[in-house]
């Protein structure tokens, strides 16, 4: 009885989650990428204390698809240039650290590359706050 209501649960939050991002805007959609990174880094770090190995590289292998499908696949290089291949060097960089944290069940690595993640969510979470960025994102919807 208790895994049908874990079950329902699940389907419940996964219908918040699509009706989110059907609602948001590109912006808003970039920072559930960086939320969705953290957390399941977040996940990874828990199942390493539990020394729960597979779903450590589940955990890992979804932050790994936020951040080199979804953040990285997400930059602009002819618009953003040097930053945007800046931030794709170091997505990729993320990427290889989350892979030797897993290999190497390396609570360091692991926080290493959520400080990252961290780091460029906060700015972006700045961005956002800029009204130009909000005029531009009406105008796109």
């Amino acid at each position: 009885m208790l895994a049908n209501q874990g079950n329902r649960a699940m389907a419940y939050a996964k219908v918040g989650m699509e009706t989110g991002v059907m609602a948001a805007d590109a912006h808003k959609l970039i920072l559930m990428l960086f939320e969705g990174a953290l957390l399941a880094i977040s996940r990874a770090r828990l199942h390493l204390k539990q020394k729960e190995i597979a779903e450590k590289g589940r955990a890992v292998s979804h932050a790994i698809n936020i951040i080199g499908n979804g953040l990285k696949a997400s930059l602009d290089v002819k618009a953003g240039g040097d930053l945007a291949e800046k931030l794709a060097a170091l997505y990729d960089y993320m990427c290889q650290r989350l892979l030797v944290a897993n290999i190497e069940n390396d609570d360091a690595a692991f926080n290493e590359v959520s400080l990252l993640v961290s780091d460029i969510k906060s700015a972006w979470e700045e961005i956002a706050g800029n009204p130009a960025v909000h005029r531009a994102n009406q105008a796109a919807a």
